[in-house]
């Protein structure tokens, strides 16, 4: 019966790309994170603290204590259009984690145009983009984490506006040594339509040598829902040890704990509402807790094609990123990070992300 139901799930979210044009707020589909950019968003069963806004919810009970996180993303270089994100989450009791996300998008000054004035020349505006989450996390046990998280969406300029409401909600499986082996499970940007309203949608007219204002009433819009389904497996790569008879390999120190390198492999299916499906395919390579450097690439229907050609994507399909850490020794996982992702893009610039986080 739940695998009849995952099935009915997947194929009502099943992407079509003939519906493209019809949801609104795409900025939600947009990944504002440094670390999980790197990847292509393919870490969504291993992703943990404010990013898993964005992926899945449940990986915000991986927070031990405290974190904060900023990061900006600068989208096709060249464009002024910019996300700056704020994330905080803070472990409520033994196994609940409380979390706040904040994304505002930027597209800079944009000259008013009218039909009187079509050239400009009467100053300019700037569209306000705010996605504001609060979200929660609990681990029920070894190997179930689950969460779920509500999003108030505004998007306006200085005459016309919409504010809506979304509802994530996401579960994660962890299994195996170590906790190797990680599955999730997503359904992200749920919600009733949005509608825009304001004195902009309003006209006056003249009739009969007296004039009228006449509203003009906006035809609502749907949200880009989607579901995530990921996975994600941990290789410690073996480090040496030696014996009184040469010297033989071992996954584990010998404290017992898990080798210093170790290289992560995920993937990602992720089900749109409004456009093609997409598969995301990504690795990362980490030493402790000091460095990682990650890649990835987000496949879709004639994603290596030219626009000319059907791509509907302006992003090319391959990411990049690394992160620098700086652990603190005093209590373990808690440190500061700097991290970096790069999407490749055509023929508009790629989009770099930076970020960094604090874990006390």
């Amino acid at each position: 019966m739940a695998a009849g139901f995952s099935l009915s799930v997947l194929f009502s979210f099943a992407g079509n790309k003939e519906r493209i044009g019809q949801a609104g707020s795409s900025q939600l589909l947009i990944n504002p994170w440094a670390r999980s950019a790197g990847m292509g968003g393919a870490n969504s069963a291993s992703i943990s603290g404010s990013e898993s806004f964005n992926w899945n919810i449940a990986g915000l009970s991986g927070i031990s204590s405290t974190e904060l996180y900023y990061s900006n993303a600068i989208l096709f270089s060249g464009s002024d259009i910019s996300i700056n994100s704020l994330g905080f989450a803070q472990r409520v009791g033994e196994s609940g984690v409380l979390g706040i996300s904040v994304n505002a998008m930027s597209f800079g000054d944009i000259p008013i145009t009218t039909t009187a004035n079509p050239d400009g020349g009467q100053g300019t505006y700037s569209p306000q983009f705010l996605n504001l989450a609060i979200g929660y996390a609990r681990t029920f046990s070894n190997s179930i984490q689950g969460g779920g998280s509500i999003r108030i969406v505004s998007e306006s300029i200085n005459n016309v506006g919409a504010t809506g409401v979304a509802l994530d909600a996401g579960i994660r499986y962890v299994t195996g040594k170590d906790d190797r082996a990680k599955f999730g499970i997503a359904l992200r940007n749920v919600g009733p339509k949005l509608r825009y309203a304001g004195d902009g949608l309003a006209t006056t007219v003249l009739l009969q040598d007296a004039e009228f204002t006449v509203n003009q009433r906006a035809e609502g819009f749907e949200m880009p829902a989607l579901l995530n389904i990921g996975a994600s497996y941990d290789i410690y790569l073996m480090q040496n040890t030696g014996t009184s008879e040469g010297v033989e390999t071992s996954e584990v120190t010998e404290d017992g704990k898990p080798s210093d390198y170790r290289l992560t492999l995920a993937g990602t299916y992720t089900s749109n509402s409004f456009s093609p499906d997409q598969i995301r395919f990504g690795a990362e390579f980490a030493f402790l807790k000091y460095f990682a450097v990650r890649g990835g690439l987000v496949y879709e229907e004639s994603i290596f094609s030219d626009l000319s050609s059907g791509r509907l994507n302006s992003n090319t399909g391959p990411t990049m990123g690394m992160s620098l850490m700086l652990p603190f020794k005093k209590k373990e996982d808690t440190g500061f990070n700097l991290d970096y992702g790069y999407r490749f893009s055509n023929p508009l610039g790629g989009t770099h992300t930076i970020g960094l986080r604090l874990s006390i």
